[in-house]
């Protein structure tokens, strides 16, 4: 079985050909990086428009990449939400297009879920698993059960980890995105200088905030002696709050651990997706959890962590191979939980 997988909800035009076999045939990758750089974040309208503009051509590259043409996929699988509207309805009508030109299947793939089962691609990881999905949009701890089965453990009751890094990373002028640009300068910094808050640690349950953690930065930042601020204190200050979130991450994911092995036994296993799950340090500290706690840590290439066609073709594979495909009239959705008991 060979699917072609689209993907449009944010900032990354992309589209891949993969087959059942676990096997990658193309992965092609349009960056919107340099549009969206000058507001400090990703504008909805640009990014739209910039998926309108790129999208055929990019499907065409990865056909051509594949060695293939339209005559040897099999379905089609197309992000239908969660993310910014215009995007996911760019590539959603594209996707049915070419399902409906090509009396085709078609697959509306969950974003979230095709993160959630992005190692079962690469890593052939068996249900069920805890996930730690951490991204721009999105901060949560499920027990994935099996495809479309999830159970949500915790979520962040304000910003996601990925949101406060680009927020920080603006604040400190360190360009965007934000992620990588935080870890860089934290490489330099001494991550001991600032005492900042670390919200949510010690209490029960496996829920984030990170507003607060936000807001303390700002303070600091405004604390230092008036004029430019120097290249240490910068470095200082993103060291400082990525330790932050290291242990802010590390406690959370302890007790989700917890609750996981009560129910679903341990020695047991703990996939990070997302594109903060890019982040070096954060992955150092959940191999540490992991170990401490009898679990194994399984974490995606780079290239998979952050959005791309793959995940999505591969999430419409396992979704074909359990029966399921979607009539051409199913709608985009902007909001779209994976547990729809913990929507709220």
């Amino acid at each position: 079985m060979i699917v072609l997988g689209i993907e449009t909800s944010c900032d990354e035009t992309a589209a891949s050909v993969v087959d059942s076999d676990r096997r990658i045939r193309s992965n092609v990758i349009l960056s919107q990086l340099d549009a969206h750089t000058p507001y400090g974040g990703v504008v909805p309208e640009i990014a739209a428009r910039a998926h309108l503009d790129h999208l055929d051509s990019i499907i065409h590259q990865a056909l051509t990449d594949a060695e293939l043409t339209l005559d040897g996929i099999d379905a089609i699988a197309t992000t239908i939400g969660p993310g910014l509207i215009g995007g996911v309805i760019v590539g959603a009508t594209m996707g049915k297009a070419i399902a409906l030109a090509r009396d085709l299947p078609f697959i509306g793939v969950n974003h979230l879920e095709a993160h959630a089962l992005t190692c079962r691609l690469t890593n052939a990881t068996a249900f069920p698993y805890l996930l730690l999905l951490v991204s721009g949009g999105h901060t949560q701890l499920l027990a994935v059960l099996g495809v479309g089965r999830y159970r949500r453990l915790g979520t962040t009751l304000d910003d996601a980890i990925g949101e406060a890094f680009d927020k920080v990373a603006k604040m400190l002028g360190l360009g965007f995105p934000g992620g990588p640009a935080v870890e860089r300068a934290a490489l330099m910094g001494d991550p001991k200088r600032f005492a900042l808050p670390r919200p949510m640690l010690g209490r029960a349950g496996a829920d984030f905030s990170l507003s607060g953690l936000k807001t303390a930065v700002r303070l600091a930042l405004l604390g230092l002696p008036a004029g430019p601020v120097a290249d240490q204190d910068l470095a200082d200050l993103a060291a400082s709050f990525q330790a932050a979130v290291g242990d802010i991450v590390a406690d959370r994911t302890r007790n989700a651990i917890r609750v996981f092995a009560e129910t679903y036994g341990s020695p047991g296993v703990l996939v990070v997706a997302g594109g903060v799950a890019a982040n070096k340090a954060l992955r150092h500290r959940l191999e540490q959890i992991a170990s401490e706690n009898d679990f194994t840590l399984v974490a995606p290439p780079p290239i998979l962590c952050t959005d791309n066609g793959a995940m999505i073709a591969w999430a419409g594979i396992e979704r074909l191979q359990t029966g399921k495909s979607d009539p051409l009239d199913i709608k985009a959705r902007p909001r779209w939980p994976l547990d729809p008991e913990a929507e709220a």
